[in-house]
């Protein structure tokens, strides 16, 4: 038989208005599994009070320890002029004051004339003394309350885990929208400064020289020469590792790994390079060269490898001498180029391979630079499965060292 039914069995003899109370009731979260029978004796028991608009119930800190329903009317429950929740025609409040005699933690005022059907906590005592059922009946729907906060707290634990996990993808977000921000400004100081200044340069020499060509004793049109080429070529490997580094920050620079004699791509570089340490009288050797077969992608390899011998020639002072040398373990190839020349103070060593920070200064020959090609190797390196690291002294030169992974070549 369904739960109304059984009402109207229990109760055709009584008004309807206690048919709805025991209804109301069965609503509540402490009487959910309390037999019928018990419930009628509390809809007995119930009490009646009346409320002017304006009159106050109880105050915040009373000892009231009672259930009320409203059956018309609203009443408010707050703390001075701030309202927290308003209760109509139906609804309850102070339930858990039958079960736990604490102070009210709000007043209770009337914003309309207001009817209400009340439960003392003395007369819940009485039923609980004379009717052990009922106590079990009140136990369950504890359980079954305590069970629902379980819930809630799963659920809650989830939100705040859903939540933590969108404030670290916005963090994330935040970082990655700093780097842009710095690679932007990095891009822009870059095309404002580091490539007008060499093609300023080439301009007004080559004008001169087109228009004094006659004018000039061959040793100085050799020396203008000498300048117009060493702009030149300065202009192009920035615009080379300009154009590297725009497009691995958009995406479209992928590695390509695969095996290959590292040896092979060291001795190329030296020898591209050699010319340019012989201007400035620097000898630049391969110490003890050797095979050695990485798994790494040529192209990004050899920018970093040149990139680091074109350091070491910028630094390294007439008639200095640079290293470059290959050792092997187990698991990976690792190149290092020392060289002695002017070093690296200490407070630039922890700047350098950082965009924003990243330090550029002028070469033994006054050389400029922007520091962008040390941020170009680390990212190439990494994407290679590398790493790399500098050690330096000021005024005794640098060692610049960067590792790929070993690949074992079969016959």
């Amino acid at each position: 038989m369904a739960k109304v039914e059984e009402v109207m069995f229990l109760f055709r003899k009584q008004p309807q208005e206690k048919i709805e109370l025991l209804q109301l009731l069965r609503n509540i979260q402490i009487f959910k599994e309390v037999d019928l029978p018990t419930l009628r004796k509390v809809v007995n028991g119930l009490k009646e009070r009346k409320l002017k608009k304006g009159e106050v119930l109880f105050y915040k800190g009373d000892t009231d320890y009672s259930l009320y329903i409203v059956q018309k009317g609203m009443v408010k429950a707050h703390i001075g002029t701030h309202t927290y929740a308003t209760f109509g025609p139906k609804q309850y409040f102070g339930e858990y004051s039958l079960l736990d005699s604490t102070p009210r933690s709000t007043s209770i005022s009337a914003l309309s004339d207001t009817d209400l059907i009340w439960l003392p906590q003395e007369q819940f005592n009485e039923l609980l003394n004379k009717k052990p059922e009922f106590a079990k009946g009140l136990l369950k729907g504890l359980v079954w309350r305590l069970r629902d906060y379980n819930v809630l707290e799963a659920e809650l634990t989830n939100k705040n885990q859903e939540i933590r996990k969108q404030k670290e993808e916005i963090e994330q977000q935040r970082l990655e929208l700093e780097t842009l921000n710095h690679t932007k400004d990095k891009f822009f100081a870059i095309i404002a400064h580091d490539l007008r200044n060499p093609f300023s340069t080439v301009l007004s020499l080559s004008e001169l020289l087109a228009k004094e060509f006659e004018n000039f004793e061959p040793e100085k049109l050799k020396m203008f020469i000498s300048q117009i080429y060493k702009y030149s070529n300065n202009t192009f490997n920035l615009l080379e590792n300009l154009l590297q580094w725009s497009l691995l920050q958009t995406g479209r620079l992928v590695a390509r790994p695969k095996g290959t004699n590292l040896a092979d791509v060291i001795n190329e570089n030296i020898e591209l390079l050699k010319g340019n340490a012989q201007q400035k009288g620097i000898e630049l050797v391969w110490v003890n060269p050797s095979d050695c077969f990485a798994f790494f992608d040529s192209n990004m390899i050899t920018t970093v490898i040149r990139n680091l011998i074109s350091n070491a020639i910028k630094f390294c002072s007439e008639a200095g001498r640079i290293e470059v040398e290959l050792s092997v373990d187990s698991e990976y190839c690792r190149v290092s180029i020392k060289d002695n020349g002017t070093g690296i103070p200490p407070e630039n060593v922890a700047k350098l391979f950082k965009l924003e920070s990243n330090p550029s200064t002028e070469g033994t020959s006054q050389e400029r630079g922007t520091g962008l090609g040390l941020i170009l190797c680390k990212e190439f390196v990494e994407k290679n499965g590398g790493t790399i690291g500098v050690r330096s002294k000021e005024g005794e030169g640098s060692l610049f060292f960067f590792s790929v992974p070993r690949f074992e070549k079969k016959e």
